[in-house]
């Protein structure tokens, strides 16, 4: 389970330590940064599955993705005793960092600009400048980094691991496009970079499902045995069958009847292994088909699906769950997910007041409310001494 979430330069987060429990509730007003927070976890689990610099290119790169706003620490801008000054043209855009400490292990990585060769002519020079490459990457154990706990550290294209007293270099010669998951974790030495990838490539995000009249989730599709519900809902008649084979069938059947009483769901397997979803209700002589019902019942039997997955993940994150469900509905999905938070650590973001007050029924819920402050994200009533211990490895870079 993560414990802490630190980012620094994303968009309006200029720095952000967060503590975190196993069932999380992100809300704001709109423009709080609810939505940069998300991705910015994105962005972070990217670097264990296919590299963060896609990601960050599609945001319109590193210039565009990092924190924008002026340094204020003392508040002099803000009340108005000087004036703002933006960064001067050609300034580099500062680093970007990210990060997490959990129950076992922490990892944070540190993105910069691209440093041209001095004096380097234009035949020598990348065509690729405007890609941000990895500064520095830190694993280590325990609830915040030290010295004494850090067991991987990369520092450009210098990989160590922690030997002992000492110090072995794994490579010199890292790419500085990726992340030293390409290429370090493959052997029994590295056993913290194995697991710290896997749990990250373990996360998942659901974020907005497709209902319209052309989602797959509407069409009967190919039966297959489905732990894992796609992103889109595509597989919903796989998935729902799967957990009735061989994950919590008793709970998905009351998921169902605790949002629609007297309602219960079929899978129709057809010959040649096409399955249909039946959705059955009191009052209707035949059972609908997903192509017939609203966009509000087919979301709820989505996210039944997800959460009710017979593989929970170590972290699922919604956001914005309750997006077309009626407010009827929203009480169960709120002991939904609750129930979900038993076997994964959730994150809800949300601006439902009455999704919030149905998931802070459990005692646990840890509530985040965002605020921005002279254009900056921040969290409300989090006083210095309840900001969770955390230091970058090249803070003073």
């Amino acid at each position: 389970m993560l414990n802490t979430l630190a980012i620094n330069n994303y968009r309006s987060i200029r720095e952000l330590v967060m503590p975190l429990t196993r069932l999380n509730l992100i809300t704001g007003a709109n423009g709080s940064g609810k939505s940069n927070l998300y991705r910015a976890l994105r962005l972070l689990a990217s670097t264990a599955h296919d590299g963060i610099i896609a990601p960050l290119a599609r945001e319109g790169g590193l210039q565009s993705a990092v924190w924008a706003g002026v340094e204020d620490r003392a508040g002099r801008v803000r009340r108005g005793e000087i004036l703002a000054t933006p960064r001067a043209p050609g300034t580099p855009a500062p680093r970007l960092r990210l990060g997490f400490s959990g129950d076992s292990f922490g990892y944070a990585v540190s993105m910069g600009i691209v440093s041209p060769p001095g004096n380097a002519d234009r035949d020598t020079r990348s065509s690729f400048e405007l890609d941000p490459e990895f500064k520095r990457e830190s694993i280590w154990s325990g609830p915040f980094l030290r010295p004494a706990s850090l067991l991987i550290d990369r520092d450009g294209s210098l990989v160590r691991r922690r030997s002992g007293q000492g110090w072995d270099v794994v490579t010199t010669h890292l790419p500085r496009f990726e992340s030293l998951f390409s290429q370090v974790g493959r052997d029994e030495l590295s056993p913290e970079v194995f697991a710290v990838r896997e749990a990250m490539r373990s996360w998942r995000f659901y974020d907005h499902f497709r209902v319209d009249s052309d989602s797959p989730a509407r069409q009967s599709q190919i039966g297959t045995r489905t732990l894992v519900l796609h992103h889109d809902g595509r597989d919903l008649a796989g998935a729902w069958q799967t957990i009735r084979e061989i994950g919590d069938r008793r709970a998905l059947d009351e998921a169902v009847s605790d949002a629609f009483p007297g309602a219960r769901v079929e899978i129709d397997a057809r010959p040649g292994g096409l399955f249909s979803v039946l959705f059955h209700q009191n009052g209707l002589s035949r059972p609908l088909y997903t192509s017939e019902l609203s966009d509000g019942t087919l979301r709820y039997l989505l996210l039944c699906a997800a959460l009710l997955t017979p593989r929970p993940p170590e972290l699922m994150v919604l956001n914005e769950p309750e997006s077309s469900l009626h407010a009827d509905l929203i009480p169960a999905l709120g002991r939904l997910i609750r129930h979900a938070a038993q076997n994964s650590q959730i994150w809800v973001i949300s601006h439902s007041s009455r999704l919030a007050a149905a998931l802070e029924e459990d005692s646990d819920c840890n509530t985040v409310v965002l605020e921005k402050v002279f254009s900056e994200t921040e969290i409300v009533g989090l006083r210095p001494l309840d900001r969770p211990a955390w230091h970058w490895a090249d803070s003073g870079k």
